[in-house]
């Protein structure tokens, strides 16, 4: 008897399926699991249909121990938080289940010692494949070399040797949004808000977009601010920059989360985006559709990108390799047009 004096209720088994739907243990193990034999249509529905009436729920952990899987996998996020990864765990979540898998999410709050805790915490919950977004260097990521199961990287602009990993074209991405600016609107000063990245030797491939693109325009670079990817830093920078003696007439941020602070620093400074200053930025959430004025953006393709993700981790045999998904161009009001 349970506290209070309700008695519980018994766990439906495979054993009653079979009573009610008149057919061995074995069969209904086999519509269950689909398989190994091949049921009658006839009996497969009669055997559903005892499922539902019953209430009946497969055991999982028994199912996963047989087959040598749990139909897991792990996702590692820098920042749940922000609305680019939030869209990136529900992408990667429904392309898990089209698989039939279900998805364990976890966030390292930007710090490599924790990422590395949770992904060996993955492991030891046998998870069957891990998706991380790592806040690791290129260069560290040799050092922290993650261990099995299958491991592919999201968000990753480069190949990095032993993983295989997916990631937008984030070079040509940003030349082109910033080259819009230049080139459509007749942009000259340029300012770039800039999150910061655990690339120490060269600059981050949003950031060499951005230099090229003025480069190529036989422009000099622009000012430059330095926070973390997050609305405060933008702001932060956005006051700063927007106040000093020569400031820009445009800026790229390299995150929409950036640009939503630079839009909160222009408006407290009263000026008009994008009469006074023109703001581009990176990423294409939909923070970037719904804020004011909405923002022009060089978007990723996060749904094509999150299957693609799946699918190499699923697939362990095939060739590593970094896939970069083409981002698009998306004209709103914030650059002028």
């Amino acid at each position: 008897m349970a506290s209070g004096g309700v008695k519980q209720r018994r766990a439906v088994t495979r054993a009653d399926v079979a009573r009610y739907a008149q057919v061995s243990s074995a069969v209904v193990s086999y519509v269950v699991n689909e398989g190994p034999k091949k049921v009658a249509p006839a009996t497969a529905a009669r055997v559903r249909e005892a499922i539902e009436v019953l209430g009946y729920s497969p055991n999982i952990s028994a199912r996963s121990l047989k087959r040598g899987t749990t139909e897991m996998l792990g996702l590692v996020l820098p920042d749940i938080g922000n609305p680019f990864f939030a869209d990136y765990a529900h992408e990667v979540t429904v392309a898990a289940a089209d698989q039939g898998y279900a998805l364990l999410v976890a966030t390292s709050e930007g710090r490599g010692p924790t990422e590395t805790q949770l992904v060996n915490d993955l492991v030891r919950r046998r998870v069957d494949g891990l998706m991380i977004t790592t806040v690791w260097s290129q260069w560290d990521l040799a050092k922290v070399r993650h261990p099995d199961p299958p491991t592919v990287l999201l968000n990753c602009p480069y190949a990095a040797p032993g993983y295989a990993s997916v990631g937008p074209a984030a070079l040509e991405g940003t030349r082109q949004v910033v080259g819009h600016l230049i080139d459509v609107h007749g942009h000259r000063s340029i300012g770039l808000v800039m999150g910061e990245s655990s690339e120490e030797d060269i600059p981050p491939v949003r950031e060499r977009g951005w230099l090229e693109a003025l480069a190529s325009a036989g422009l000099p670079p622009g000012p430059i601010g330095r926070r973390p990817f997050t609305r405060e830093g933008g702001h932060e920078i956005g006051l700063k920059m927007l106040t000093s003696a020569e400031p820009p007439s445009a800026i790229f941020a390299s995150s929409d989360l950036l640009a939503i602070g630079v839009l909160r620093a222009a408006r407290e400074l009263s000026l008009n985006v994008p009469n006074d200053v023109a703001l581009v930025s990176f990423d294409g959430t939909s923070e970037s559709e719904y804020c004011w004025p909405p923002l022009t953006v060089t978007r990723q393709p996060v749904r094509e990108m999150a299957k693609a993700a799946v699918r190499a981790v699923l697939d362990p045999e095939r060739p590593l390799s970094n896939e970069l998904f083409d981002m698009e161009l998306v004209i709103r009001n914030s650059c002028g047009c």
